[in-house]
Parts: structure tokens; sequence; C-alpha cells
């Protein structure tokens, strides 16, 4: 870090000196000499509620009475906001600075001439919490959020028991991460059977407003299994009923159901890959036993004011009806018809994305009788303002009826964004299938002797650098009544969990989902 960086103060001393050189008045002149800081690294880290104790060692100037000193921080990411932490020659700071990525500037200030050096170094605050698995549990039929943390190698059980007002929660559904569309300081929402509530960002704190009725247009209290977003909104199924909440410059809220006239299952499609702007959703019509598609942009004016609920073969036609001549609305044909009359057993978004249009696979299992079926659609943007350059794709269809132990009304699934893979799970093994086989058939892959397996998934993380981690399965178990977390590295592997060390975590109650929570800032 140089000392000059910041010499404004001193090259204004030098142009008034010079403006001042006919000026006979008696002045003594003198020449600065300026202090070298040394001794401070460059990046420093630190947790909440921990001491920042920094002594620096300064060189040449004058004596340490002659000058001023100021540490300061500035939060990259909020305004530019600034904090003075320290006015002593040495910092001795209890951190209470939020967890974020922070500059730390060191000022010195000569006290007779006010010219002032300054040099800047990175700090980033953590707490505990800021990064690691929530861990999501059973306990008794109680919803109860664990914590493993990567910033003090620690497992913490039962965080939300110090929120002494936050309601208890039976039924456990998921954990999730609303990165984008949501409240920067309540990012993090807790879904169960007996309804929902956001959580803070930095230790999972909790306040009346954060319950999820405060959402939703009519108060009314609702138990999501999931959000997905996509495009300007972000979409859940409660019940039997879709909603959907547009964001597009304002904090919307949930109106009501989308779905007229009949029941959808509990799943939301929608492309988690590219960038969107008139995003289409897809549902499932348990009723009519079919998909639907959902793209709410269809009610703008600019788009002719449509009904943007439709099934799917009406949407590529309303899709063809705005494109430009020449211009492909859908594309595939791993299929002709979408599917219809089957019991829809399981839907995941996923990264996979074959044919490279920005649009990740959503993958389908479909039942009929004792046969299963996997469809994978991908879905685009209506406008093709951004990445995706079409609006729906039949990417693939393959039966996987030959799995075996695949139609157990017990078995969980997770589809990968690597390759054309599915996993499931029964009782206490993994199984792989290839979808591209001929025949297609479930290969073990994890065996956990004893234990049976209650979580299965791919955790897609929202952050660049850690992509690669999204190939990683994450897989939670039970054995008499206590938890066991286990991550399996995917991409070096390609997706071959047989020989996988997987990194364990355990002490838990029954694993209901888990989610890893990266940094925010």
């Amino acid at each position: 870090m140089t000392m000059d960086r910041y010499l404004f103060a001193a090259i204004a001393a030098v142009l008034l000196a010079a403006s001042c050189s006919g000026d006979l008045g008696n002045y003594t002149y003198r020449e600065l000499d300026a202090p070298s800081v040394s001794g401070i690294s460059g990046s420093i880290s630190v947790l909440t509620q921990e001491r920042l104790k920094i002594s620096p060692v300064i060189e040449n100037g004058l004596g340490p009475d002659e000058y001023e000193y100021e540490w300061k921080v500035i939060d990259r990411n909020i305004d530019m906001a600034v904090t003075v932490i320290g006015t002593e020659r040495d910092l001795d700071y209890l951190v209470t600075l939020p967890p974020a990525e922070y500059t730390l500037y060191y000022k010195i200030t000569e006290k007779e001439s006010g010219v002032y050096w300054m040099t800047e170094y990175d700090l980033t605050v953590n707490s505990s919490m800021t990064l690691g698995w929530m861990v999501l549990c059973s306990d008794n039929g109680n919803a109860r959020l664990d914590f493993v943390s990567d910033v003090t190698g620690l497992t913490y059980i039962d965080v939300l028991k110090d929120n002494r007002d936050m309601p208890k929660f039976g039924g456990p559904r998921k954990i999730h991460w609303q990165d984008s569309m949501s409240d920067v300081n309540s990012p993090y929402y807790m879904f169960t059977d007996d309804g929902a509530t956001r959580l803070g960002k930095d230790s999972f704190e909790w306040e009346k407003e954060y319950s999820m009725m405060y959402e939703m247009a009519t108060m009314q209290n609702v138990t999501p299994y999931s959000m997905v977003s996509a495009g300007f909104g972000k979409m859940f199924v409660s019940g039997t009923d879709a909603y959907y909440c547009e964001t597009m410059g304002i904090a919307g809220l949930f109106g009501s159901p989308v779905n007229k006239g009949f029941r959808v299952a509990p799943y939301v499609g929608a492309n988690v890959s590219g960038v969107q702007y008139a995003a289409v959703y897809m549902l499932y019509d348990i009723d009519n036993r079919k998909f639907m598609a959902y793209c709410p942009l269809l009610m703008k004016n600019d788009l002719g004011a449509q009904n943007p609920l439709a099934e799917m073969d009406e949407m590529g036609l309303i899709a063809e009806g705005l494109a430009k001549e020449g211009e492909a609305s859908v594309v595939g044909t791993a299929f002709s018809k979408y599917p219809e009359g089957y019991d829809l057993v399981y839907m995941e978004n996923t990264l996979y994305d074959p044919g490279n249009g920005k649009m990740g696979l959503t993958y389908s299992v479909l039942a009929e009788g004792d046969r299963r079926y996997v469809y994978g659609i991908q879905l685009g943007d209506m406008l093709r303002f951004a990445d995706c350059t079409y609006v729906l794709g039949k990417a693939y269809y393959g039966d996987v009826s030959g799995c075996y132990g695949i139609t157990d009304e017990k078995a969980i699934f997770a589809f990968s964004s690597l390759k054309g893979y599915v996993y499931y799970a029964v009782g206490d093994t993994v199984y792989c299938a290839d979808l591209n086989a001929d025949p297609i058939q479930g290969v073990p892959v994890i065996r956990l002797a004893g234990e049976n397996i209650t979580l299965l998934k791919f955790n897609l993380y929202k952050r660049p650098s850690n992509s690669l981690r999204s190939y990683d399965l994450v897989v939670g178990s039970e054995k008499g009544g206590s938890g066991t977390l286990r991550i399996y590295e995917g991409y070096e592997s390609d997706g071959d969990f047989s020989g996988v060390v997987p990194v364990v975590y355990s002490g838990f109650a029954s694993i209901v989902d888990a989610t890893y929570k990266e940094r925010i800032n």
C-alpha cells in the first residue's frame, strides 16, 4: 500500500506555497517528512464480537503526538456507508459491524498542517453463521434448524431457540434462500406444514413481520412446499393452489391463485439457468392430469393482454404468434406431444442444458400404474430479450420402469445438472440411472447400511465461485433418531459417486432439507 495515494492536502499545500512566492511576509517553510506505515496485512478477516487489534509500524515522520489518527470502514455493498471504528494510533475494536466485505482505511493527519496520509486494506467480517449448511430437521415432528459453520468448523444445534417470540412450527418442509427479489435483511425462508416465515440474514433472527402472511395480499397463512424465481417474479404452491408475485421494480405481494378451476401438484417448473424477462413457469394440473404453462407478462398490453395460463401446446402457439419471422419458439424433438393422463410423482429444475440454449432442464417423473416415465422440458423467455432464445423445449423422454426400486412409494429423487442422470434413494441405497442408456437401469452407487435416507438433492449454489459445487450430491440419512449429512463431490468424479469418500456431518435429528448459506454480499 502506498502512503501518497491520497495526498490531496499535500498537493494543495504545494500549490498554495507557489501562489504566495511573491509575498514578502515572515513565514517559516519546512519539508514534510511523510510517515511510512507497515506491519498490517493487506487482507484482514475477523468474526463479529471479537476484538480487532492492529498495531501498525510507523517509521519516519514526526513524533506520535504530532498526528491525529482515524480508522474507518466502508461497506462495499450498502451505499458505501462509512463507520469510524477507532481514533487512536493502534486499533483495539470490539467488532459490532454486520458480516460483510469492507474497505478499511487508516488515516494519519499532521495536526499543525492538516496534511494527511491514508492506506487501505481489505476487511472481511464474518459471524459464526456467515457460511455453512442450514440443516432443517424434524425433531419429533417439530421444525428444528441446525447449522454447520464453515467459519468456525462447529455445528450449532437449534439455532432458532433464542428467537423467544417466534412460534413453533410443525412438519418441516424446506429451508430456502431467496437470493433475489426478497428483503436483503431476511432472505431465508422456512417452509412447514404449519406455515412459512423468513429468517434474518446474520444469525436467523426473527420478528413478527417475517411471517409470510405479510407477503400475501390477503394476509392469509400459506404453507409453501418450495419457492421458484424466474424473470421478474417468484411462485410457490400452497395446498393445491399456485401463487405468483411480480417484483418488477416494486416489492410486490402474492395475489390470488393463478390456477382457475383445477388443482395443481406441489411443484413449480421454471428456468433456473439463464436470465429471462417474460419467464414461462410450469404447473401440473392434477385434476386433468396435464402440464400447464403460466407466463404472467402475457397480461401486459405490449404482449397483447392475453391469458397468461394455457396448456403447453397452446403456449407454444402464443409464442409463435409473438415471434419474428423465421424465429423458432419451440425446439426439441424428444417427444411429439406433451404428456397427459399420468400422475405426477416428482418435478425438479436443474442447470443441465444439453442444447446450450440457456434453458436448464425441468425433469418430471410421471406414473401410470407400475410404469415410470421421465420427461425433460425446457422453459425459456417469451420475449427472448436475454440469454434464452427459445420459449419452450421438448428435450427428453425416457422409460425408467426397468430401474430397480424406482416404483417404491417412498423413493426420493435428485436430477443431475452435470449429466443426464437421475439418482434415486430407496431405504439405505442410492441408485443412479443414465437417462441416455438403452435400456435405462438403476445401478447402486451409495449404500448406507442400516440407515434410512431422508434427503437427496443437488444444492444449486448462487455464487459463481461455488458453481462447481452444484454438482455435489447431498445425502441426509437417519438411524435411531440421529441424522447424518453427507456431501459427495460431483464434478471431479464426473457424477460417479460410487468411489467418492464424502464429507460427513453428524449430530442432527431426522434431516428434511439442507441448503448451503453463501455470503450474501
